[in-house]
């Protein structure tokens, strides 16, 4: 069975576009370190529906686990080398906790000064 899950973070924002046949297909890559001095980068695709729900989620820095399959595409690149990548074609998604870009919103929740309530404003 060729089944992968992988857990990382969004190196860019998704790219949803639509294909001739009206499908929606969401593209983005994951950067997975799987150390400090190393990190595979998985680029992932997403098909349907789900593609056009998640695609808004979908941003750089959120971090997600992924599973779906593998799968081998060559390609030429610039310099006309024959070049391969693993590729995952995508059949689940879960965004894992909340975007990069809201930790600042989260640091001044923190911040709020509320009042103390003093025993005698209550009524009883």
């Amino acid at each position: 069975m060729n089944v992968i899950t992988i857990a990382g973070q969004l190196g860019r924002a998704a790219d949803l576009k639509h294909l001739n046949s009206g499908d929606a297909i969401c593209n983005f890559s994951i950067a997975d370190s799987m150390s400090k001095d190393k990190t595979i980068w998985w680029n992932c695709s997403l098909f349907g529906k789900r593609a056009e729900s998640l695609a808004p989620y979908l941003v750089k820095g959120q971090a997600v686990t992924v599973s779906g399959t593998i799968t081998e595409r060559e390609w030429t690149d610039k310099e006309g080398a024959q070049r391969k990548s693993m590729d995952v074609r995508v059949n689940d998604v879960a965004l894992q906790g909340g975007r990069r870009d809201s930790e600042e919103p989260r640091q001044q929740a923190k911040e709020r000064v509320v009042e103390p309530i003093v025993d005698e404003d209550l009524p009883f």
